[in-house]
């Protein structure tokens, strides 16, 4: 069977999956202003609030980043029956989170991080919670929730434990357990240093402080180390694969095979807030959607990357995560893979929220010569990027019949995607590319020849149009009826 490969999980299958996330959601808060004074109250500076901003956190930034993976995302845990409350559930609502499983509780305030952050620094913080284990009710109710969503079908369990009291040993124990009777795998965010009531996780993802924490000594960032103080854990616990992410160092998997090790992809470091979050969304999402356990970690991995290049807690975004898998194929010499039109339709909407121009033309490119470079650069010169629609072999046939292409599809792709002025090709079977360009909706529209704007196929969904002159004296026809010449006369 193929391995499906990180891009194709991206663009298709992780919008199949459907993930539970139970632990103790929070919610952030950050309150943004300027500091002019001292006040005269005491001696304190007075913070004018100039903005204020939300964000989910805990295992709630947990199903944030699911939810804008793609998956279905369904979130479990207690939080107060209070104003914080209904802003969380707007939050949810809007990423399309499921919170049925997110239950009142009149005896707990919704855990909420209030940060105030004056000329750039942190001024104060201030946290609202009461943390102690659920009540009889509460984990009956989570019990009940659970086994409901296993009996409708889920594909993955993330169980993100802050030490706020969701995350019982009991509770803890009882969610593996029934994920394993249906056959799914559960994934731990640990917290503290007794990881008995983890036992049998599938994964579980300490950073290197927590591993350290749990082992009672301080483990240098090293290889070897972190491997045998890994191993000695597994066998402890009876965890299946353990995950120690390692900051600058990136990600380390212990499993039954050998270790696999996943380099750091940030160029630069501003906030490894919520970069757990984002390791055990990814990580989960992608194991339980078939990816192979490397390319999971390394997509888990480049996903960090993303995050920690961010400021404050930041959920990866599907479009992004998957313009970096591309990026990185294009580094390993795989460029030349022709995208399929849900690969680049997600790649364009990155590019589109980012405000880059592009710019789209298709044609056949068969024996590609320097006419065809030469429009190439110019429509490349009109944007930020261009994408290429390259009609398949069968299109090809239909349009300039039986004896045509000369050259196959996939190595017209090859040579394609290999001009620095391209940036991504995709291959599209019907007579036209409107469908493919009502899904890229290019800003600019490029076509060779006699053309007028109007009459160019797919200008309703551009922005406009613009007609680039081919050059005279190189056509794919021309270089035909010369090598034929040459044959006719005995000379080749």
């Amino acid at each position: 069977m193929q391995t499906l490969t990180a891009a194709q999980f991206l663009t298709n299958k992780i919008q199949d999956l459907k993930i539970a996330v139970i632990g103790d959601v929070m919610l952030d808060r950050y309150f943004y202003g300027e500091v002019k004074r001292i006040s005269p109250e005491a001696p304190v500076p007075v913070t004018h609030v100039k903005k204020v901003e939300s964000v989910l956190g805990g295992s709630a930034n947990v199903a944030a980043n699911l939810a804008q993976l793609g998956c279905q995302v369904f979130v479990g845990g207690v939080t107060g029956d209070d104003a914080n409350r209904v802003l969380l559930e707007e939050m949810l609502a809007k990423l399309v989170i499921n919170y049925d499983g997110l239950l009142k509780s009149s005896e707990r305030a919704t855990i909420t991080k209030m940060r105030v952050i004056g000329s750039k620094q942190q001024m104060l913080r201030l946290d609202f919670e009461e943390i102690g284990d659920l009540s009889p009710e509460s984990i009956d109710f989570l019990k009940e929730w659970l086994a409901n969503l296993l009996d409708q079908g889920l594909d993955g369990i993330v169980i993100s434990d802050y030490a706020k009291g969701v995350c019982s040993d009991f509770f803890c124990q009882k969610v593996i357990k029934l994920a394993h009777a249906y056959n799914i795998p559960v994934l731990v965010d640990p917290k503290g240093t007794d990881w008995h009531k983890y036992t049998g996780a599938d994964f579980i993802t300490p950073n290197l402080k927590e591993l350290s924490e749990v082992k009672g000594n301080n483990i240098s960032n090293e290889d070897s180390l972190i491997v045998e103080q890994a191993k000695d854990l597994r066998q402890q616990y009876t965890i299946k694969n353990l995950v120690v992410t390692r900051s600058e160092k990136g990600m380390t998997l212990v499993g039954d095979r050998k270790p696999i090790h996943a380099q750091a992809t940030a160029k630069e470091v501003f906030d490894v807030s919520g970069a757990g979050d984002t390791v055990a969304a990814v990580l989960l999402a992608a194991v339980a959607g078939g990816i192979e356990l490397q390319k999971a970690v390394e997509l888990a991995n480049l996903a960090a990357g993303i995050v920690v290049s961010k400021v404050g807690t930041y959920p990866v975004r599907r479009s992004e995560l998957l313009k970096e898998v591309l990026t990185e194929q294009r580094r390993s010499g795989m460029a030349f893979r022709p995208l399929m039109r849900e690969e680049v339709a997600a790649l364009s909407a990155n590019w589109h929220a980012s405000g880059e121009k592009i710019v789209f033309t298709n044609g056949c490119f068969d024996l590609l010569h320097v006419g065809h470079v030469t429009y190439l650069e110019k429509a490349a010169r009109l944007g930020k990027h261009l994408i290429v629609g390259l009609n398949t072999d069968a299109s090809v046939k239909r349009l300039k019949g039986e004896t045509r292409p000369l050259v196959g599809e996939y190595e017209r792709a090859r040579v394609l995607a290999a001009l620095a002025c391209v940036d991504s090709v995709v291959l599209f079977d019907e007579d036209t590319p409107a469908e493919l360009i009502k899904a890229i909706k290019p800003d600019i529209l490029v076509k060779g020849g006699d053309y007028l704007p109007e009459e160019v196929v797919g200008r309703e969904d551009a922005g406009e149009v613009q007609i680039i002159d081919f050059e005279e004296g190189f056509s794919t026809t021309g270089i035909i009826e010369k090598i034929a010449k040459l044959v006719k006369n005995g000379k080749l």
